[in-house]
C-alpha cells in the first residue's frame, strides 16, 4: 500500500494496514539534504528534494509544499527577505502604516513569483512522488490579514474596525481559494490551511469574524474535489465548536489540545493529528518515549488518526527520534 493509498483510504473511513504518518518537515528537511532554510523557501527544487528524500528515508506518507507564511504576501506587493537559517522575513508589512486596501497588488498564483514557485513544487512532486499524498498549502484569512497588517494592528482592527478587518479577510479569502485551485490543478491531493493568529482571539470573535471565512475556503476546496487540513498553532480548545462547523477533513492538534476533547466536539470522521510536543517530546525525547506518547495519543484520539507532532519537527531533531515517530503504528479498530 502506498502512502497516497493509505491516506485516501483513511479519508474514506476504510481501515488501513497501519496509521498514516504526516509529519511537518521544513528546516529539518532542508538541512537533511545539506541545504538551508533560505534555499528551501526560495527555490522549489530544493523544497521538493528535501520533502521527497525525507519521505523516502524516514518512511512517511504525505509530501508537503509548506515553507513559510509569505507566499501570498509577496503577491500582494511585500518585499520578502530570505534568511539562511531562519524563516523568511517580511521587510515591511504592506498595510502596517497605511491601511488603504487599494495599495495592494492583486496576487496571481501563476504570475506572482513566490506563489508560482509553490505551484511548480506541486507539479514536480506530482511527477516524481506520485505514490505519496501531496499536500498543498494556503494562508487562512486571519493569518494573511496579519501578514499584510502585522499582528498588533490586525488584532486591534478586529475590535475597533470590524468592517475593515472583514474586508481585508475577504480579500485574503479569495486569494486563498485561487491559490488552492492552482495547486489542485497542478496535482495537490489535499490543501492545508494555516491560520495561527486565530488561536490568539476568543471564540466570540473567531466564530463571528474569522470562522465564516475559513469555512468559505474549506467549502471551495471541497467543491474542487479535494480534502482540507487546518493547522492553527497553539491552544485551540475554545475554538473547537467553531472549527466543528468549518468541518475540515483533517485537523492538526498542537500539544496543548486534548485529543479526547477534540474527538468529542469535531464531526464524526474528522481525522485528528498530533499532539506530541515538537520540542519536549520529539526534539528532546528518545525513541522509546516517543513511541509511548504516540500510542497514548492514538488511544486518546481514536480512529481516524494520523501520526504527527503538534507542529513542525524542529531542526536538530535526532534522526532516530524522527524514525521512531514514523515507525508503523498498527491500526486498531
Amino acid at each position: 500500500m502506498t502512502g497516497r493509498e493509505r491516506i485516501l483510504l483513511a479519508l474514506d473511513g476504510t481501515p488501513t494496514d497501519f496509521v498514516a504518518r504526516t509529519p511537518i518537515l521544513m528546516r529539518f528537511g532542508a538541512e537533511y539534504i545539506g541545504s538551508n532554510y533560505g534555499a528551501f523557501a526560495s527555490d522549489f527544487n530544493t523544497l521538493v528534494e528535501a520533502t521527497y528524500r525525507t519521505a523516502v528515508d524516514f518512511g512517511y506518507d504525505q509530501v508537503s509544499v509548506i515553507s513559510d507564511p509569505y507566499r501570498e504576501t509577496q503577491g500582494f506587493g511585500a518585499e520578502i527577505q530570505f534568511v539562511v537559517d531562519g524563516v523568511p522575513r517580511c521587510v515591511k508589512h504592506p498595510l502596517e502604516d497605511d491601511p488603504d486596501l487599494d495599495r495592494l497588488l492583486k496576487p496571481d498564483p501563476l504570475r506572482s513569483e513566490r506563489m508560482l514557485d509553490r505551484v511548480r513544487a506541486v507539479e514536480k512532486l506530482k511527477r516524481i512522488a506520485s505514490d505519496y499524498s501531496i499536500l498543498g498549502w494556503v494562508e487562512g484569512p486571519a493569518a494573511e490579514a496579519t501578514d499584510l497588517r502585522n499582528a498588533e494592528p490586525f488584532l486591534v482592527d478586529l475590535i475597533d474596525d470590524e468592517d475593515y478587518a472583514c474586508e481585508l479577510m475577504d480579500i485574503a479569502t479569495e486569494t486563498a481559494i485561487n491559490f488552492a485551485r492552482a495547486q489542485v490543478e497542478a496535482g495537490a491531493d489535499m490543501i492545508g490551511m494555516g491560520d495561527a493568529i486565530a488561536s490568539q482571539v476568543g471564540p466570540a470573535i473567531y466564530e463571528e469574524l474569522i470562522q465564516p471565512r475559513e469555512k468559505r475556503i474549506v467549502d471551495a476546496v471541497k467543491a474542487m474535489g479535494r480534502q482540507v487540513k487546518i493547522h492553527i498553532c497553539g491552544d485551540i480548545t475554545a475554538l473547537l465548536p467553531g472549527l466543528a462547523d468549518v468541518a475540515p477533513q483533517v485537523l492538526d492538534c498542537d500539544h496543548m489540545v486534548s485529543l479526547e476533547k477534540a474527538r468529542r466536539i469535531m464531526p464524526a470522521g474528522t481525522i485528528l493529528t498530533g499532539n506530541l510536543d515538537p520540542a519536549n517530546d520529539v526534539l528532546f525525547g528518545d525513541p522509546k518515549s516517543i513511541r509511548r506518547k504516540l500510542e497514548r495519543a492514538y488511544r486518546e484520539a481514536g480512529n481516524p488518526y494520523f501520526v504527527n507532532a503538534g507542529c513542525e519537527i524542529p531542526s536538530g531533531t535526532p534522526a532516530e527520534n524522527l524514525r521512531a515517530l514514523c515507525e508503523p503504528l498498527a491500526y486498531r479498530p
